[in-house]
């Protein structure tokens, strides 16, 4: 199949404009490698070190001819996604023993939970969460003793911490171990409704509680398809997992034997064999397009638009949003699921999943074929799934049929025929928004708007009957520099409700949505943010803004606005308390969300 023109041209785009940064990153890979394998090179004192608590491995350690493969893991058990991590160490050990090498956890990185922190202070650390994953990844990989890298981690900043660190080290082979989706619990859009009863005063606490609770039951990632999933989607779509990885759920038989084949591959995949695939051979621009293929195709989360831009980055490419909305326009939407649909994702892997998904893809010429992955060929292996034998673990053809056009459907009969990430630009600057679960009649709102300085003000305004009418909800200094960008993830019931009784409206905002965006039209990531004097930060209550994500557009309709002196924002709130004041630093060398709201450069 002739690869779509549009996809295409981006690439092509991407790589012209990323030629001489992409070319420093790869040269910088190349002068690692000629180092060969690497705890050879230490001192005798220096690997005595590294191998004193090692017991029955230390003399293969010592030996240096044996693969060592390190583990960065994000374990903990709080959080119900990572705590499966706690037996995968052992799982991986005893692996690389089977193929002759040895296995090592390098370090430990931090992973904190979006859902817990929403509405509280520590979510102001979450975005930056992300590149101290990728600091804390580099120290444990920095100890330059190991031939090979396997990383555990799934949630929000998690995956792309660890890529980001990835990157960094990417003359080394690495796979991505995921802990997979927790059980199907109390449906999504269930759960959402007792939200929604509970913001409208219809129902007490105690019913709130029950509902989150039979819905985040059990180990795992939560079911919907927000964050955390969409990043499982990505290292399949990109290659980092092996096909089919995604989605099994935890502590099965598959899942063990899919981490212990992950294990074995990655350390077939080091220097000292015959099949060296180091990272930055996998992660190159086709990889990323084909991940904001999968991106669109699924409708996945809000939050990768930032967080691929500065995955890439670190590996010398450079993303726009102008990229993704193109490749938007041209991909069709394929699957629905919560909160774009009422399945989750254990319904969506029933139905063909990732699979079936890249067959159709590739079949009609909208993902490269030919990238290199984990599993030594291009995406068409991906198009398998696993399956575990009393022969132990193999892949079989994938369903060629979705097997449940409720969820799942070709390209040929998409939900839409676009992937619904689209870039907003105008007067207000510019933002990008999610419509995959926006109807149509929602998607151009024209309305005054109402200022608010966070999210609880928001919710205020509600309670006191204050949001009558149509209404552009505009929340302002939100963004990295002014308190870390977090999410605003407890406006969706407030909004939902106001756009349930007949209300026009919309969301606008330099911070962040969940990656569970829903059906209010929401353009987020508002740039230039406003404590950076951005047109944002000049509006006034009853100015009347133009948000259509049909044709792009984000503008100011009121004469004049952009003459304002902008506001200037009391933020002394944010500077402090639950470990903000330690975080002083990221708020001051930021870069805007365009460039991916990393310290890493602008």
């Amino acid at each position: 199949m002739t690869l779509n023109p549009v996809v295409a041209r981006v690439t092509d785009r991407i790589i012209a404009r990323s030629e001489p940064t992409r070319s420093a990153h790869l040269s910088r890979m190349a002068k690692a490698r000629e180092n060969g394998p690497a705890r050879g090179h230490l001192s005798c004192s220096g690997q005595a070190h590294a191998y004193a608590a090692s017991g029955a491995d230390k003399d293969r350690l010592a030996g240096t001819s044996a693969g060592n493969l390190g583990i960065v893991t994000a374990y903990n058990d709080m959080l119900s996604a990572h705590q499966p991590f706690e037996r995968f160490p052992e799982l991986i050990r005893q692996a690389a023993r089977e193929a002759g090498g040895t296995a090592q956890v390098a370090g430990g990185v931090p992973a904190m939970c979006d859902g817990v922190t929403q509405g509280e202070a520590g979510m102001e650390l979450s975005l930056f969460s992300r590149d101290v994953i990728a600091l804390a990844a580099s120290v444990a990989l920095s100890h330059n003793t190991f031939d090979a890298a396997v990383f555990l981690g799934v949630c929000d900043k998690i995956v792309p911490g660890l890529v980001i660190a990835a990157q960094a080290f990417g003359h080394l082979p690495a796979v991505f171990l995921p802990a997979g989706p927790m059980q199907s619990g109390l449906p999504n859009d269930e759960k959402a409704k007792v939200r929604q009863r509970f913001a409208n005063g219809e129902v007490g606490r105690d019913a709130l509680m029950q509902a989150e609770m039979a819905s985040y039951h059990g180990p795992g990632t939560c079911t919907f398809y927000g964050t955390a999933n969409t990043n499982q989607m990505l290292m399949e779509f990109m290659g980092l997992h092996l096909p089919g990885a995604s989605f099994v759920t935890p502590n099965t038989g598959l899942r063990d034997a899919l981490t212990v084949e992950g294990a074995k591959r990655a350390l077939s995949l080091s220097a000292l064999g015959n099949d060296y695939t180091p990272v930055c051979d996998i992660l190159d621009e086709r990889a990323f397009v084909n991940g904001i293929v999968g991106l669109n195709a699924t409708g996945g989360s809000t939050n990768l638009l930032i967080h691929l831009i500065a995955m890439a980055r670190a590996g010398g490419i450079l993303l726009d949003w102008q990229d993704f909305s193109e490749l938007s326009e041209v991909t069709p939407l394929m699957a629905r699921v919560y909160p774009n649909g009422l399945a989750d994702v254990n319904h969506f892997h029933a139905a063909g999943g990732l699979g079936y998904m890249i067959g159709e893809l590739l079949d009609h010429g909208l993902l490269h074929p030919d990238t290199r992955t984990v599993a030594g060929g291009g995406l068409g292996q991906y198009r398998q799934e696993p399956k575990l034998t009393t022969e132990g673990l193999t892949w079989q053809a994938g369903t060629g049929t979705t097997l449940n056009d409720r969820i799942l459907r070709p390209v040929s009969d998409p939900f839409q025929p676009t992937g619904g990430l689209s870039r907003l630009s105008g007067s207000l600057g510019t933002a990008v928004i999610k419509v995959s679960a926006v109807a149509p009649e929602h998607r151009i709102v024209e309305a005054p708007i109402r200022i608010f300085a966070d999210q609880e003000e928001v919710k205020a305004a509600f309670k006191a009957g204050e949001l009558t009418g149509d209404v552009i909800v505009v929340v302002r200094f939100q963004g990295p520099k002014a308190n870390g960008m977090p999410e605003l993830h407890s406006l969706t019931p407030l909004l939902s409700i106001l756009q349930g009784r007949g209300q026009k409206v919309a969301l606008v905002t330099d911070g962040r949505m969940s990656g569970a965006s829903g059906k209010v039209p929401a353009a987020i990531h508002v740039s230039p943010e406003a404590v950076e004097g951005g047109p944002i930060a000049k509006l006034r209550d009853g100015d009347i803004l133009r948000v259509d994500a049909e044709a792009g557009v984000l503008d100011i309709l009121t004469p004049d606005v952009v003459a304002r002196a902008p506001v200037q924002a009391d933020l002394s709130a944010s500077q402090a308390g639950t470990g903000r004041e330690l975080f002083a630093m990221f708020r001051n060398t930021v870069g805007s969300a365009t460039s991916g709201a990393s310290i890493f450069g602008d």
